[in-house]
Formats: structure tokens, sequence, C-alpha cells
């Protein structure tokens, strides 16, 4: 499979657009900022991996990078960035400070720009929260297996997606179905794949369960008239990062004000990530994610493929 280059959004043009600045913040001083180790070069650059319609997503992460700088006191700036690839070279070349990543995004920008793993989000019971990944088709498909997707049309979300393409490939390598048996068409994204698959425009799409929850709140999906031929296992849900070269005073900063942040803060962002109702965050380490790192190792994927 030939994986296309991809481009930040607009390059700094896309983190300028998206910025928020956490209200009655504006006024820290360069001076202060500059002496305070929360605050790094007077703001903080926080990038969020793109899962879900950036209209959508910028309001919730707007609810967290406020909460979060008034913990800081700092400015914080948010930009839902164009794809995997793009947030793994903005951390890598030092236009992030924090990255929300997926699961397999998180393994390649802890390899190429030493991104650390700070917190994820739980739920009200104090666990880590969680996804599946999964594969569905009509309700009256002939489709039964991941087998009989010989010589169908897969709709996948984006190239380096954990749930949106690398556990699907991981389930049809598992049946033994090679790649160029069926038509993979990358969507553009989660919604998108779901969009694919409910127009009848392939025979089967992915779909993972944060999707499916957020599309039926929306009632732009009924999962009634499909059905699911394969699901993953659990899938840690998504680790906040910090560069690997940053402050480790900034870092310590960081991790205690997402791990006393509000749950009331995290609820819209739940509402996305198949978890509600929200809890505070949970502390994650390099440890948490090791099944990726072996996914990653089991497919032979390199950053090439994210």
């Amino acid at each position: 499979m030939t994986f296309s280059p991809v481009r930040l959004r607009s390059a700094l043009g896309a983190l300028a657009a998206a910025a928020v600045l956490a209200p009655g913040l504006a006024a820290c001083s360069t001076a202060s900022a500059e002496a305070s180790p929360t605050c790094p070069d007077g703001k903080i650059d926080f990038g969020i991996e793109p899962f879900e319609d950036p209209a959508k997503l910028e309001p919730a992460y707007q609810k967290l990078a406020e909460a979060l700088g008034e913990e800081l006191d700092c400015e914080v700036e948010v930009s839902v960035l164009e794809d995997y690839s793009a947030e793994v070279l903005a951390m890598q070349n030092g236009k992030l400070d924090l990255g929300q990543f997926g699961p397999l995004g998180y393994v390649f920008a802890s390899q190429r720009a030493d991104a650390e793993p700070l917190a994820s989000f739980g739920t009200a019971d104090g666990e880590l929260s969680t996804y599946r990944a999964g594969i569905w088709v009509p309700a009256d498909s002939p489709i039964r297996t991941v087998a009989d997707l010989r010589g169908r049309d897969l709709a996948l979300g984006g190239v380096g997606s954990t749930s949106g393409d690398v556990l699907p490939r991981s389930a049809l390598a598992d049946a033994g179905v090679a790649e160029d048996e069926l038509d993979i068409n990358y969507a553009g994204g989660h919604p998108e794949a779901l969009l694919a698959l409910a127009n009848g425009a392939v025979d089967a799409a992915q779909i993972n369960t944060q999707t499916l929850t957020t599309a039926e709140a929306e009632g732009t999906f009924d999962p009634s008239g499909y059905r699911m031929v394969w699901e993953s296992e659990d899938i840690p849900n998504d680790p906040i990062t910090v560069r690997g070269d940053a402050d480790p005073e900034f870092k310590t900063a960081v991790r205690e004000a997402l791990l006393s942040l509000d749950p009331a803060v995290l609820e819209e962002i739940g509402g996305f990530l198949d978890f509600s109702p929200a809890g505070q965050m949970i502390e994650v380490d390099e440890q948490t994610y090791a099944p990726l790192f072996e996914l990653a190792e089991t497919m032979n994927l390199t950053e090439e493929d994210v």
C-alpha cells in the first residue's frame, strides 16, 4: 500500500486560526511568562488529533484549554491538526508543547518527538476510558466474516489511525486476507467512513465506538440497519503528551493540572471519546500503551505509515 505525504493544515496558519485564548490570561506579561516554568515562551501550544470534525472538537477542547490555562496561569493555544502525521511533525519541529494523540499516533510521536504521555481520560468510576474498532456492513449483506471481504470495498478512516486504519488491516491479516484482494478506500476520517457505508458507496466500513456514539446521538446513523462483523479488543483512550525536551518542572505542572481538572470540563470531550459521565483524568505512561507498540511491530509499521 502506498501512503501519500501529508502536510500541516496551512502550516502555522492552522495553529493561529484555531488558537484559543483562556479568558483573563492575556495579561500575563512576557517577563513573568519567561520567568515561569509553567508558561514557556508566554504560551502553551496544544495540538489535538483530528478524530472528529474540527468544528465540533474545537469548542470542546476550548473548555479544557481554558481550565488548563487557569491552573498553569498561562495562555493556551489549541489547534486541531489536519491529520495524524501533521501532529507528530508539529511536535517534532517544536511547534507543539502538548499533543493529544491517538494511541498509535503516540507510538510514533514517542519515537520522532520523544513525546511523553501524562494523562488520559477517565470514567466516573475512576477507570481509564477505552474504545473499540469495528468493521460494519449493511444488515442484509452476505458478508459475515472478515474473510468475506475479499473482492469487496472497505472504507477506512485515515492513514495511521489506530481504529480507522491499522487495527482493521490487522484483522485482515489475521484472517489471511491480503490487502490486494479487496478495494481499500481511505475516506478521510472516521465520520466520512461511516457516511460512505450509510450512503451505500462501499460494502463495508470501519466504525469505532466513538464515532458510533456520536452518530447515534446526532441521529445520522441507525445501527439497527447494519451489522458488525468484527470488533477489536479494548483500546486505551488517547493520551495527552508533552514534548520530551520540555522543562521537567513544566512536565510535572501540566500532569498535576490535568489530573486535577473538574470532570465537568471533560464531559463534552467524553461524548466524542465514547465515555460518559466523565471522571477525572488518569495518569498514564508508556506501559499503558504497550499493546500499541507491539501492534506497530507486528504490522511492521514505521513513521512513514502515519
